[in-house]
C-alpha cells in the first residue's frame, strides 16, 4: 500500500463552459486541462461542462493519472456535470431534480439543462466503496429574494440530502462536492448539512472564522483565504464591478463551492472502520489564465485534501485493526468482509434537520405553490384571450377582401397561435407538473417534521 492510498485529494470548479454564451470559453477550458493535468488530484468534479468536445479534451489531458472518468447526461443541453477518478469506477448515476425552473425562463435556463446529483461509486484500495457526488443546484432567487424563489433550490437541497444519506446507510463513505449556489447560512446547506449527515471539509479546517464587519469587509485577497469566497469577487475579472447583494459585499464575494464529506452509517460501520479526515482546504485558479487578461472561470476552484486514518490510532494498513463496512471488489482480501459483530463502540450522535428549519423550508414550499397556482391560472387566461382573438382573425379576415391585408393576418394568426400553444403548455402541463412536485416535497416534509416532534426527548438523533 503507498502513501497516495492513505490521502485523498479532490477539486472542484464550475468551468462556464457553455457554448456560444460563456466569453472565452475554448480559451479557458485548455487552461484548466494543462493545470488539471499538472495537478495530483485523486477525484475532480466539473460543473457547467456542456460541451462533450470540451470533455473529451479535458479527458484525454488528464487521462495519465485520471484513466476513470464520466460525462453525465440530463435535460435537453445536459447536466454540465463531469467526474474524473484515479480509482476504478464500479457504477455511476445521475439523479434530475424534479424542480429546476420554468421551460417559459429561456435566460435563466435551469429549466433545459436538467440541474441533476451525479454520482460515481469508485472502489477504494482502504476505504472500499466511496460514493462521490457533483452537483449544481438551481441558480435563480439568490438568498435574499422572495420566499417563492427559494423554493425550486429547497426542493433540490432536499432530494439531494436524501441521496447522500442514503449512500452512507449503505456503509459507503460519501463525498459531495459541487456549485451549490447557496452561502453557508442558509436553509438549503442547513437541510444538507443536518439531513444527510454532511460536514463543511472548509469549515473543519478553517475553524473559528471571524464574522466580518458590514463597516470593514476584508481585502478580496482575505475573503478567498479565510472565508473561502468562490463567486462573484472583485478578482474575478467576470464579476469584477459586478452589483453585488448586502451579504456579497461583506464577504467581498459568496462561498458557493464546497467540499463536504461524511463516515458511513453506524451500523454498518464501527469503532474499527478507517476515518476520513480533512487536513487542508484552500481556494485555487484565482489568477488569470497565463498569458491572458481573463480568469478561468467566472467561479475560483476548490480543493480539499483527505487523510485516512485508523480509529484509535493503529495502522490503517493493518488489516486487524480496521473493518470495512462496504468493501471494494478486488481492493481488499477476504478479511474485511462485513462483519456481524455488534458495534464495540457507538458513534457519536448528530442531530438530524430540525422542525424549525423544516417549517421555514414549508413556508418557501407553499408560498411557491401559490405562486405556481396563480401564474397558472394567469396564463390559462393568455390563452383564453388568444383563442378568442384567433376567431376573431378569422372572422374579421372576411370583411376585408383587400389582398394587401392578407399578410398581416397571417402574421398575426401564427403569433397568437403560438402564444395559445405556448401558454396552454406552460400553463396547463407545465404548471400542474410544478403543483404536483411541490405537493409531493411538502407533504412528505411534512411527515418527516411529525415523526422528528413525536420522538421522545433524547432519540431525535442518528448515528453518522
Amino acid at each position: 500500500m503507498s502513501d497516495t492510498d492513505t490521502r485523498l485529494r479532490l477539486l472542484t470548479l464550475n468551468c462556464w463552459g457553455l457554448k456560444y454564451v460563456s466569453k472565452h470559453r475554448k480559451e479557458r477550458v485548455a487552461a484548466i486541462a494543462d493545470f488539471l493535468a499538472a495537478s495530483d488530484y485523486d477525484v475532480i468534479t466539473l460543473q457547467e461542462l456542456w460541451v462533450f468536445a470540451d470533455f473529451e479534451y479535458v479527458r484525454a489531458a488528464v487521462a495519465k493519472r485520471l484513466p476513470y472518468a464520466k460525462f453525465f447526461y440530463s435535460g435537453a443541453l445536459g447536466a454540465g456535470l463531469v467526474i474524473f477518478s484515479r480509482f476504478p469506477i464500479l457504477a455511476a448515476t445521475i439523479h434530475a431534480y424534479s424542480l429546476n425552473g420554468s421551460p417559459i425562463d429561456v435566460v435563466a435556463g435551469d429549466w433545459f439543462v436538467g440541474k441533476a446529483a451525479a454520482s460515481i461509486l469508485f472502489a477504494h484500495p482502504v476505504l472500499g466503496q466511496v460514493q462521490v457526488y457533483n452537483t449544481h443546484l438551481f441558480a435563480k432567487g439568490g438568498d435574499e429574494g422572495a420566499e417563492y424563489q427559494k423554493a425550486h433550490r429547497l426542493v433540490n437541497a432536499w432530494e439531494f440530502a436524501k441521496l447522500a444519506r442514503q449512500s452512507a446507510e449503505l456503509g459507503r463513505y460519501v463525498i459531495a462536492a459541487g456549485d451549490f449556489n447557496s452561502v453557508p447560512t442558509s436553509l438549503p446547506m442547513s437541510i444538507i448539512r443536518d439531513h444527510a449527515g454532511l460536514t463543511d471539509a472548509w469549515a473543519v479546517t478553517h475553524p473559528n472564522t471571524p464574522d466580518p464587519s458590514p463597516s470593514n469587509p476584508p481585502s478580496p485577497r482575505d475573503a478567498i483565504h479565510i472565508h473561502g469566497v468562490t463567486a462573484d469577487s472583485p478578482l474575478n475579472s467576470y464579476s469584477a464591478g459586478k452589483p453585488l447583494e448586502p451579504l456579497a459585499r461583506k464577504y467581498q464575494g459568496k462561498r458557493l463551492d464546497y467540499v463536504f464529506f461524511r463516515q458511513p452509517s453506524s451500523p454498518p460501520a464501527s469503532a474499527r472502520t478507517p476515518v476520513l479526515r480533512p487536513v487542508d482546504t484552500r481556494v485555487v485558479l484565482t489568477e488569470r489564465v497565463p498569458g491572458s487578461e481573463f480568469s478561468f472561470s467566472d467561479h475560483f476552484g476548490l480543493e480539499a485534501t483527505f487523510e485516512i486514518v485508523a480509529p484509535h490510532g493503529g495502522d490503517v494498513a493493518d488489516s486487524s485493526n480496521v473493518h470495512v463496512p462496504a468493501p471494494a471488489p478486488f481492493t481488499r482480501e477476504p478479511s474485511y468482509v462485513l462483519s456481524s459483530q455488534a458495534n464495540p463502540e457507538p458513534a457519536p450522535q448528530i442531530r438530524d434537520i430540525s422542525p424549525d428549519a423544516i417549517t421555514q423550508t414549508l413556508a418557501s414550499l407553499t408560498a411557491r405553490y401559490r405562486y405556481a397556482q396563480a401564474q397558472g391560472r394567469n396564463q390559462l387566461m393568455v390563452f383564453v384571450v388568444c383563442v378568442a382573438l384567433l376567431l376573431a382573425v378569422i372572422i374579421g379576415s372576411a370583411w376585408f377582401p383587400r389582398s394587401w391585408i392578407n399578410p398581416i393576418f397571417m402574421v398575426v394568426t401564427i403569433a397568437l397561435a403560438w402564444l395559445a400553444t405556448t401558454m396552454l403548455y406552460i400553463g396547463f402541463v407545465y404548471g400542474n407538473w410544478e403543483v404536483n412536485a411541490l405537493t409531493n416535497i411538502i407533504e412528505e416534509l411534512e411527515l418527516y417534521r411529525s415523526m422528528l416532534e413525536e420522538q421522545p426527548r433524547g432519540r431525535g438523533t442518528r448515528s453518522p
